[in-house]
């Protein structure tokens, strides 16, 4: 024998009227008594104050503003941002483990894996044995990898002056400190 379940009872629903509809959805009787939408305001200047008062979404405005550049500029060499971080983080520690870039970069081990499996295809990293922890591998770059990180990394350098030309060294100097900041603390 089946037994109904006792759920209590749904609270009565209030009338629609209760709900006004908000003014641009409100319909309104035209002289030939039928329902016709009201026509909406053109919007000319977009308020963006909300939005521009969020350090999100300056940071991310901020980040597309120049790494658009980047792009443009990395597409003959075949890198992306992620792929030149490597390289780069490589070059400035010969022998730095997966584990250590993972940390550095953010990135998650099963991302890297791919990423430094392309690399090594391209002829621009090779592991070596780490020399205290036997389970290791340290990450080198070969000649070709050391070449084009150092054009890259030239390339890099020149496009970052251009996007912050209008800010002064000591402007520059407080938006890294600022920017190191709020990521660093969000690491910890």
């Amino acid at each position: 024998m089946a037994t109904r379940s006792t759920l209590p009872p749904l609270p009565d629903t209030p009338p629609a009227s209760q709900f006004p509809r908000p003014a641009h959805r409100r319909r309104t009787r035209s002289a030939g008594d039928a329902l016709a939408e009201p026509v909406p305001e053109a919007v000319g200047t977009v308020d963006t104050s909300f939005l521009e008062s969020l350090v999100g979404y300056n940071t991310r405005r901020a980040a597309l503003a120049v790494i658009s550049v980047f792009m443009q500029r990395m597409e003959p060499y075949g890198l992306r941002v992620v792929d030149f971080s490597v390289l780069t983080l490589i070059a400035h520690n010969p022998g730095i483990t997966s584990r250590q870039l993972c940390a550095a970069l953010a990135i998650l081990p099963p991302n890297l894996v791919g990423m430094i499996k392309d690399l090594e295809k391209r002829g621009l990293v090779q592991k070596r044995p780490h020399p205290v922890d036997r389970r290791a591998q340290g990450l080198h770059l070969t000649e070709a990898g050391a070449t084009l990180q150092a054009e890259t990394q030239s390339v890099v350098a020149s496009l970052e002056n251009e996007a912050v030309t209008h800010l002064t060294d000591s402007e520059r100097g407080t938006l890294l400190t600022l920017l190191r900041k709020i990521y660093r603390q969000a690491g910890s």
